[in-house]
């Protein structure tokens, strides 16, 4: 009796015993597989919005093929994002609670450079390796080692270089204009162009006319753009985001703006949806880009990506052709993936480290970061536009009514001068 309790007990203790490693031996590949998470603030309201929706959908479509193929590290990825409302002073909060509450292992930026430079002093506080989305020259204040920018406008100088090719442009006609208009909405973003204008425009030999911000809400653009041209200015730079953008473009059609080239810094132009707004108004601007469905920028994977994401835009209500922000958005989540391959790690020192000295494959070309965390070569485009009719937008999924500028590695065509013969 006592035999046969004993081994009842010794029995009990081991299935107890094997139930315990059981479960232990289950939570130990569930620890192992818990996502890795990367964490993002993004524009899904406000005037960014448009643009910023359409990112998140490049990143999803990023984070369903990642997890597809096994994740990362053989874990699969999560994308943690909250709304900034295109409104700077929501950023920090976002990334505090990104980093201390939601405990992100990775962290990539907010579009565009008013919603970046917020997060900076939260980043460096918290020693994150920063993959940051369409900032222009967001560290040239900070200087911070683990910094990398997904922005075209790269090399020392991105301020300059955002718009050297717009005044090389200008340089190249004939007669060569001599005076300069700038306006600049007064934030961030066309701060920073404004600084690198104004550089341009010294080594070009142009002498600037007017130089003027304007409050970020202004809704009547009509006595700046008079201003403007009151001037009398060969050449006419704007930087604005896309709200004051399509304002700045209305006005000058209502006035006739009399500048022999306009443009340079219209941020919003490359919007399927503004395009469309603004049909044949656009005829004869002089505007940055970053890709477009050109033979020159068919880069290994570009065109698949767009399918898939082309194919999504519609039930989700972003911009259909999505040939702006949501390549890089997507290309910017393949160097951090390089970078955590490269390095079989999450330690942010390593990241950075890589980095700084590896060349990555993306779907918007082979890239390499220089010292400052931004591309080590430039390639901001030069487009006009031309013979736009109406709001149908069949005409812009090929390059039939933009030509590629510059520079001349990825150029098109050659410019109509001045502006108003290229608006007939």
């Amino acid at each position: 009796m006592k035999k046969t309790c004993r081994n009842r007990l010794k029995l009990s203790l081991l299935s107890a015993a094997a139930l315990l490693f059981g479960i232990a031996s289950a939570a130990l590949p569930a620890r192992a597989a818990d996502p890795i998470k990367i964490g993002t603030g993004m524009a899904l309201t406000g005037g960014l919005a448009a643009n910023g929706k359409a990112a998140i959908l490049a990143m999803k479509i990023w984070e369903e093929e990642i997890n597809a193929k096994g994740g990362l590290l053989g874990r699969p990825v999560q994308l943690i994002y909250y709304d900034d409302q295109s409104n700077p002073s929501t950023v920090p909060g976002i990334f505090t609670k990104l980093l201390d509450v939601d405990k992100v292992d990775l962290i990539c930026g907010d579009y565009g450079t008013n919603l970046l430079a917020p997060a900076m002093p939260v980043v460096i506080q918290h020693n994150m390796t920063f993959f940051a989305l369409f900032g222009l020259d967001v560290n040239r204040e900070f200087q911070y080692p683990r910094y990398f920018a997904m922005q075209p406008a790269g090399g020392p100088n991105p301020s300059a270089a955002f718009s050297q090719g717009f005044f090389e442009v200008a340089a190249a006609q004939n007669p060569k204009p001599k005076t300069l208009a700038i306006m600049a909405a007064d934030a961030e973003f066309p701060h920073n162009a404004a600084d690198g204008a104004r550089e341009n425009a010294k080594k070009a030999g142009l002498q600037i006319v007017y130089d003027k911000t304007y409050p970020p809400n202004t809704t009547d653009y009509s006595p700046i753009v008079r201003a403007v041209d009151a001037a009398n200015a060969d050449v006419v730079f704007s930087a604005s985001y896309p709200p004051d953008a399509v304002g700045i473009v209305r006005a000058a059609n209502e006035i006739g703006l009399k500048a022999k080239l306009f443009g340079g810094g219209l941020v919003g132009l490359q919007y399927a949806s503004i395009k469309q707004q603004l049909g044949p108004m656009l005829n004869g601007i002089v505007n940055y880009d970053f890709w477009e469905p050109a033979k020159t920028l068919e880069f290994p994977g570009v065109e698949e990506f767009l399918k898939k994401y082309q194919a999504k835009a519609a039930s989700e209500g972003v911009d259909p052709l999505g040939y702006y922000l949501p390549p890089f958005a997507y290309a910017n989540l393949q160097v951090l993936q390089a970078a955590v391959e490269g390095t079989k790690s999450l330690d942010q020192d390593k990241l950075a480290d890589w980095l700084r000295k590896n060349t990555i494959k993306t779907i918007v070309g082979d890239l390499a970061f220089g010292s400052n965390g931004e591309w080590k070569e430039a390639r901001v485009l030069q487009v006009q536009f031309h013979d736009v009719q109406g709001s149908d937008l069949d005409q812009w999924k090929t390059d039939a009514k933009q030509t590629i500028l510059w520079p001349d590695k990825y150029a098109t065509g050659k410019a109509v001068y001045p502006y108003t013969s290229a608006k007939k």
